[in-house]
C-alpha cells in the first residue's frame, strides 16, 4: 500500500472518555513532504542521547496558515510524540511482542472465566484485547459486587446493546498484571453468580 492509517490513542494515551486521538499516517518516503500533520521523528542530542522531535516541519506550518498542511493543536502534537515515545521505547518489535502478549493474557483470563459456575463467553470465537463473558446472574449487582471489592470487572453492555443485556465486556493489557487478573477471577468466582 501507498498509504496506511490507523488510531493510535492506546499507544501512550491517557483514558479520557475517547479522546484525544492520535491519527496514525505512514506513506511511502517519496511521498513522505506531501503529508498532512506533523511527523514525529527518532534524533540524537549534542551528548549522543536518542530523542523525538517534530521534523520536516515547514515555515508555513508556523506562520502562513494559507499554505499550511496541518492546523494540529500542541495538545495533540504532544499525543503523537508521547505515542512515538512509546513505541521507540518497546523498539522494532515491540508492538508484536505486547499484541503477542495481550492475545495470550486475554485468552488464559478467557478460558479461567469461563470455568467458573454460572459465567460463559458470550462469543466462543476468537479475540483481542476484549471478550464479552455472559451471566446467569444480574450484571449489575455482579459488577457492583466486585466494584465494592475495588475490582473494575468489566462494562456492562445491555445499555448500548439490550439484546446482550446479561453480558459484560473484560478488557485485558499488557498494563494488566497477573496478580491483577488472578484477582480479577477470583472475585467473579467469590460472587456465587
Amino acid at each position: 500500500a501507498d498509504i496506511v492509517v490507523g488510531e493510535g490513542q492506546a499507544l501512550a494515551g491517557p483514558m479520557s472518555f475517547g479522546g484525544p486521538g492520535v491519527g496514525l499516517f505512514a506513506t511511502r518516503e517519496k511521498f513522505l513532504r506531501q503529508m498532512p500533520g506533523r511527523l514525529c521523528g527518532e534524533t540524537t542530542d549534542e551528548d549522543g542521547r536518542r530523542g523525538w522531535v517534530l521534523t520536516l516541519s515547514t515555515r508555513e506550518q508556523h506562520i502562513r496558515r494559507e499554505k499550511a498542511t496541518s492546523n494540529i493543536c500542541t495538545n495533540q502534537a504532544l499525543c503523537a510524540l508521547a505515542a512515538t515515545v512509546y513505541l521507540g521505547l518497546h523498539g522494532p518489535r515491540g508492538l508484536s511482542r505486547l499484541a503477542e502478549l495481550n492475545l495470550q493474557r486475554a485468552a488464559a483470563t478467557r478460558r479461567r472465566i469461563e470455568g467458573l459456575a454460572g459465567l460463559a463467553s458470550a462469543f466462543p470465537g476468537p479475540c483481542f484485547n476484549e471478550f464479552a463473558v455472559r451471566s446467569e446472574g444480574p450484571v449489575a449487582g455482579l459488577l457492583a459486587k466486585l466494584e465494592a471489592e475495588g475490582i473494575l470487572a468489566g462494562v456492562p453492555l445491555g445499555p448500548d446493546y439490550p439484546e446482550l443485556e446479561d453480558c459484560f465486556l473484560v478488557a485485558v493489557t499488557e498494563c494488566n498484571l497477573p496478580e491483577e487478573l488472578d484477582r480479577l477471577v477470583a472475585g467473579l468466582a467469590a460472587t456465587g453468580v
